[in-house]
């Protein structure tokens, strides 16, 4: 697990691009298995679908910096 996050630290833009195109892969499967909309309709879905799951994870990676940005702070002040 601390390799994966290690990994993801070091190439935060390939890791939300990677997932900014799961999402659009997924929801393509999804709509094009359950729905009978046209592939343009289809791709506008999935392309909102990917940017809305883009924005909770920059949420939760803004978050998720701010906390470790805090602790590191709290660290540093501690060892003085």
């Amino acid at each position: 697990m601390e390799a994966i996050q290690s990994w993801v630290l070091k190439n935060k833009l390939t890791s939300i691009g990677g997932l900014w195109a799961s999402g659009v892969g997924a929801s393509l499967a999804y709509s094009t298995a359950r729905t009978h909309l046209k592939p343009s309709l289809r791709l506008i879905h999935a392309r909102m679908h990917a940017q809305a799951l883009t924005l909770g994870v920059l949420s939760a990676a803004a978050v998720f910096h701010y906390y470790e940005q805090r602790a590191d702070e709290e660290a540093h002040s501690a060892d003085h």
